[in-house]
């Protein structure tokens, strides 16, 4: 066709959404309802090819081949580092880019090769047994939106006109098991609950440009989340002014007539979901919408909406302009994979590991020792690494072979597998008591030291089927390390050589033994395919450790509220009342470092004003090292119940032996507000304090560290002072 008669969406000189309302308005009905279905059907007529919407980069391109597997999520939020997981997500963007337009060029446009990724996974780990809480990043509200917030903007990139991918928050809102009751579930929670715990993440990314929400399987409050009239209208479109798209949990569509019960059939969960706010259907129930549109339960304008929405992403991925047009598809397939990568994978690894206990000095281990044992179920298995969603690792190193690649070539590595990762001493032995450690003793005798990779895997918690050997439908009955595995670390640990003990999960353990009788402790999370490498660097000195813990790990079970009450009373470090194993924010380092000259911009302020607050530290260990600087609040006068603490800034710094670094932070007006009963948020005038340190302001931190973190208290005066949500 000629430029005259080159319709208005082809012309890139207009804006994305007067292009996308003018192809929308040249379908038919059936033609905008097949769009609204994440296999969308090419349109050839108006020159659309098809497009899947299905995606998912958890931690890495997921499901499409071969691409860089980064550390699980939960333990890339260890790492405590916004700008880590900013650049994570970046090269997980590219290499998106990289693959689909490979994969376009070549016609291939199926699942799992599009550019709108299902992710970050941001909802609140209120609850260690739940088997996706390793999907998140952890148990506090305002670490999950500023870490979510920086794998939104890595995702989506920093064009003025393009995005990069589009990031999908999810499971919007109140979602967090369990597992086997997800489909039927209504999630109760109070107003003051819903805004100062569980919405904070996604208005954070929302807030920052996230373009595409994704609803949860449950209801909340009686009211199914993919079509949720004050969670999707009032508060995200209306409150907080989205202008992206809504996706649908994959059949949760189908789950408000077939399981909720709240419609009569499929065309009626259809029309109440669109009408609602969802717009894409992770399923096939939309297919029904041309039902609905024929017994006035829709009309087509309302569908109209929905579809314009989900070109306007179209149209912001480039994906309807020339390829020199749009500065991400000139991406090579040559980025995707590549050593860089791979390097980085390895450094977020060594971000996210957290040294636990460390009884004497025992880490760093010498590289020079004569021999060492590397035992347990988790020292050589894939598995660990990569946790759920994952992409295929064209190389990984195990524990075993990273440590094989870190020592000397002089020194022996023994290896045995002790045990199997859950089967139980009679389904693994056939009843011979401790037979199965034969070979475990062997190598520890002969060993001197000793690193026992130990734990969970993916097999024992995740998503709803996913998780073959869970008893819990994904979730765990259980915090406690499961199978044999206590009866091999007792057994190897009264040999009484060195022993480090090496945790590989995607959720608390209760090792509540080892903290009293092992000298040192790792937590490694799932840390992807370079994890063996890293943990190497961290075991033999090249690096100090500095994550810390993104949730409680609580003594036992009997420490939690029931599962399925998603009231926040004594739930995370905000609300729990008992004594923790180890808290939220914890961790150890080679380091030593001292904090100092803790100043604050005012001692008393009017309602309204922000408070800047600065610290010293310094590095006073024997290595370079990186800290992670927390601030917590606590509301000393509030007229309502508050948290304990609650952390408002943090920031990870590299220090140099020897040397110090100043700090400065500025906690916001809103950051002091309160969230009374109805919801509302309402800054007090009272006393406030703030503390500042390499941990929380707990008892069981201070007694773990050796330290507690600086104190300064300030005043608020004025009037109450309504806040924006």
């Amino acid at each position: 066709m000629n430029d005259q008669e080159k319709p208005k969406y082809l012309d890139a000189s207009l804006s994305f959404e007067e292009r996308a309302e003018d192809l929308v308005a040249r379908m038919t009905v059936d033609e905008k309802i097949a769009q609204t279905l994440y296999f969308a059907p090419a349109v050839e007529r108006l020159g659309v090819p098809d497009y899947n919407w299905w995606n998912e980069c958890l931690h890495g391109v997921a499901r499409a081949g071969v691409a860089t597997v980064f550390p699980q999520a939960i333990g890339m939020a260890a790492a405590f580092d916004e700008t880590a997981l900013r650049e994570t997500a970046s090269i997980i963007a590219d290499e998106g880019r990289a693959k689909f337009h490979e994969f376009d060029r070549r016609g291939d446009h199926g699942i799992y090769k599009g550019l709108t990724f299902w992710t970050p996974n941001i909802n609140i780990f209120r609850d260690p047994r739940w088997g996706r809480g390793q999907e998140t990043y952890g148990e506090d509200p305002y670490l999950t939106g500023r870490l979510g917030v920086a794998f939104v903007q890595g995702l989506q990139g920093d064009d003025p006109r393009y995005l990069k991918s589009v990031a999908t928050p999810k499971h919007y809102a109140v979602h967090s098991g369990p597992e086997s009751l997800r489909h039927e579930f209504d999630a109760v929670v109070s107003e003051k609950d819903l805004r100062e715990t569980y919405l904070p993440a996604f208005r954070d990314c929302v807030k920052a440009g996230a373009f595409s929400v994704m609803g949860a399987y449950n209801r909340t409050n009686g009211h199914p989340c993919c079509a949720h009239p004050v969670l999707i209208g009032r508060i995200l479109r209306e409150e907080w002014g989205f202008k992206g798209y809504v996706v649908s949990d994959c059949g949760a569509i189908q789950d408000i007539n077939l399981h909720h019960k709240v419609t009569a059939g499929f065309a009626e969960s259809a029309a109440l979901a669109v009408k609602e706010g969802c717009d894409l259907n992770c399923g096939k129930v939309y297919q029904h919408l041309k039902e609905a549109v024929d017994r006035g339960l829709i009309t087509e304008e309302e569908i109209t909406v929905s579809v314009e929405r989900l070109f306007l992403a179209r149209f912001k991925l480039g994906l309807f302009d020339p390829p020199d047009q749009v500065p991400y598809a000139s991406t090579p397939y040559s980025l995707n994979d590549c050593t860089a990568h791979h390097q980085a994978a390895r450094e977020m690894a060594a971000e996210s590991m957290v040294l636990l206990k460390n009884r004497g000095g025992l880490l760093p281990l010498h590289p020079d020792l004569k021999s060492i044992a590397v035992i347990g179920p988790n020292a050589d298995s894939l598995d660990v690494l990569i946790g759920n969603y994952f992409g295929t690792p064209s190389e990984y190193y195990t524990p075993l072979r990273g440590i094989r690649e870190a020592v000397s070539g002089s020194t022996r590595v023994f290896y045995a597998e002790g045990c199997h990762l859950w089967k139980t001493q009679n389904e693994f032995w056939g009843g011979l008591p401790d037979k199965g450690f034969a070979e475990a003793l062997a190598a520890a005798e002969r060993a001197e030291a000793i690193v026992l990779c130990l734990g969970l895997s993916p097999s024992l918690e995740g998503e709803e089927g996913a998780a073959a050997n869970s008893d819990g439908g994904g979730d765990r009955k259980s915090l406690d390390l499961p199978g044999m595995q206590q009866k091999l670390l007792e057994t190897v640990c009264a040999l009484g050589k060195p022993t480090v003990l090496v945790l590989f999960s995607g959720s608390p353990l209760a090792v509540n033994w080892a903290e009293e009788n092992v000298p040192a402790i790792i937590e490694a999370w799932y840390p992807g395919q370079e994890g063996g490498r890293a943990l190497a660097d961290i075991l033999f000195g090249r690096r100090s450790p500095a994550g810390r813990l993104p949730i409680t790990f609580p003594r036992s079970i009997d420490q939690l509220p029931e599962f399925t009450d998603y009231a926040m009373k004594g739930r995370t470090y905000r609300y729990m009342e008992e004594e923790p194993l180890y808290p939220f924010g914890f961790g150890l380092s080679y380091c030593e470092f001292e904090y100092s000259n803790l100043v604050m911009s005012d001692a008393a302020v009017t309602a309204g004003r922000d408070i800047e607050v600065s610290v010293k530290v310094a590095n006073e260990g024997p290595m370079n090292g990186e800290e992670v600087v927390q601030v917590y609040l606590t509301d000393l006068e509030a007229s309502v119940a508050v948290p304990r603490s609650q952390l408002v800034a943090f920031r990870r710094i590299a220090v140099k032996k020897g040397e110090s670094e100043d700090v400065a932070f500025t906690i916001s007006a809103r950051q002091m507000a309160c969230i009374r009963g109805d919801g509302k948020a309402v800054l007090e005038p009272g006393r406030f304090r703030l503390s500042i340190g390499g941990s929380q302001p707990d008892p069981r931190s201070t007694a773990l560290c050796g330290r507690k973190p600086l104190e300064v208290e300030f005043e608020v005066t004025g009037n109450d002072l309504p806040m924006d949500y």
